[in-house]
């Protein structure tokens, strides 16, 4: 009677074992399962209420329909959670002993009144409209024109506003324009009814604005549920980190104003 040899059984078993192991790696469809769906490489995104989860696109074995299976939801908290600044005082210090000389090193000089200041259109671009931020509807004692280089930060700092609620999954808000270049006239007549208001101002020069901290623009439609999903604590919580961060950059000098309830911010 014929007896295997326990040599030749196992040599019986790595011939077996490697010729399944050619057959998946060369055939992968003849050891699949039948209900066992094979994922192609192509992905796209697929949007939920407030987040946005990868998905892979499948295709069943069998019948070849396609359809979508959300991956469990990623949690980025971490990375993109709100931290605002340790400090208003400390992390925007910037005096007017600091901004003034700023100020008139990159503006125009003063201008007396608002005729005069329809005339130096030449040297200063009107800011009145942009989709990166919105101005006061009850701005007075001041108009909507800045040099160009005030006028490019402007709108860099309400682009990055949008672009840091988007990351960090908030209903977009762009932030309030509330003072900008203010006239000689408009100087004396702030003052007349302000004491804080300074003779000095860095508005004269149109490198200087001012952004509400308190108050923002609701992007979102009024019929839309998410629009006031978030405080304006928080939204402040924000735009205080895209500000530490263009200043730390070296783009601009901020003043955290407590009574005025705005970062006065002037171009470098």
């Amino acid at each position: 009677m014929f007896r295997l040899k326990k040599k030749h059984f196992l040599q019986g078993v790595c011939a077996i074992v490697l010729v399944l192991f050619v057959i998946r790696l060369f055939v992968p469809d003849v050891t699949a399962s039948q209900g066992e769906p094979v994922a192609e490489a192509d992905s796209t995104i697929v949007e939920t209420n407030d987040t946005v989860a990868p998905v892979e696109i499948v295709k069943l074995e069998k019948s070849g329909v396609l359809s979508t299976n959300p991956l469990p939801r990623l949690d980025f908290s971490h990375r993109h959670s709100i931290r605002s600044v340790p400090s208003y005082r400390n992390s925007f210090p910037d005096l007017q002993e600091v901004q003034y000389p700023a100020a008139i090193a990159s503006g125009v000089p003063p201008v007396q009144n608002r005729e005069e200041a329809e005339r130096r259109k030449k040297d200063l671009l009107f800011i009145g409209a942009n989709p990166y931020y919105q101005m006061d509807p009850a701005m007075s004692r001041s108009i909507p024109y800045l040099v160009p280089k005030a006028s490019h930060l402007l709108q860099h700092i309400g682009r990055r506003f949008l672009d840091s609620l988007a990351v960090k999954g908030i209903p977009l808000h762009t932030i309030i324009v509330t003072s900008v270049l203010r006239t000689e006239d408009d100087v004396r007549r702030l003052r007349r009814i302000n004491g804080n208001a300074s003779e000095q101002s860095c508005h004269r020069f149109g490198t200087t604005f001012d952004i509400s901290y308190n108050r923002y623009h609701t992007v979102a439609p009024p019929e839309d549920p998410d629009r006031r999903a978030v405080r304006n604590d928080s939204l402040k919580f924000i735009l205080s980190e895209v500000l530490r961060d263009i200043r730390e950059e070296g783009l601009c000098y901020v003043k955290y104003e407590v009574k005025q309830g705005c970062f006065h911010v002037t171009v470098r």
